[in-house]
């Protein structure tokens, strides 16, 4: 007999929404105010998964053609982290977009009794602004951001508050994700994991992170019973 699906927790940028666009605008945005070259969508990209410190960080170093040290070491940074943190702030929610489905699929599971998570490794404060602007708020039961728990992902911190809050066994809950960063995060918690193929996954392919799944798009999790059952048989 196996549990049945009772927690999906969700990383966000990549997996719920498209991010990148407006990210990529507010670091340009930081780079252009303080006279450096902007970078492309496609560096953006590739940098997204650690928070917008480390993001902010890779962008400097590109485009003042230093190091990730230097950078964080220099005087500077907390400047630029300031500027970045208030033009992310303006461009939050303003050309971002859902995935496909995820507003339908959310509300079914949440009517089936389903308990719902973000986890991810956005600051809170961001994170708030974008579910917000996209009225998801009120489908999840807790959202966990970057600087909620002492580590982001890949540690599993995140993941082990979410099932402690719940009191649910790894095995009656499901990680969605779009990266090797959330698929390292939920194996260390010993969860099921299923990634998404559209997200942001430093430009490799996700079945090379080895989740347990490969899905083309949030509605394969209606289908999460029927498919755990097939693979116990």
């Amino acid at each position: 007999m196996h549990a049945s699906l009772k927690l999906v927790m969700f990383d966000l940028d990549g997996t719920l929404i498209e991010t990148g666009t407006e990210i990529c605008q507010a670091v340009n945005d930081t780079l252009t105010q303080a006279g450096c070259a902007p970078v492309s969508q496609q560096q953006v990209n590739g940098w997204i998964g650690m928070g917008t410190l480390e993001l902010l960080i890779r962008a400097l170093a590109w485009s003042t053609q230093t190091s990730d040290l230097e950078i964080r070491e220099s005087d500077s940074l907390i400047s630029a982290r300031q500027r970045f943190e208030h033009n992310y702030v303006l461009r939050c929610g303003t050309c971002s977009r859902l995935y496909p489905r995820v507003r339908e699929v959310l509300t079914q599971l949440k009517e089936q009794g389903v308990k719902l998570a973000v986890v991810t490794n956005k600051e809170m404060r961001f994170t708030d602004i974008v579910l917000a602007s996209h009225q998801l708020t009120d489908l999840f039961d807790i959202v966990i951001g970057g600087d909620s728990v002492p580590v982001k992902k890949p540690d599993p911190a995140g993941i082990e508050r979410c099932l402690s809050l719940f009191a649910m066994d790894a095995a009656q809950a499901l990680f969605v994700g779009d990266s090797s960063i959330d698929a390292m995060a939920a194996k260390n918690a010993a969860v099921p994991v299923w990634l998404l193929p559209y997200g942001y996954n430093m430009d490799r392919p996700v079945g090379e992170c080895n989740p347990d799944r490969v899905i083309s798009d949030i509605s394969a999790l209606l289908e999460f019973d029927a498919w755990r059952q097939s693979a116990l048989c």
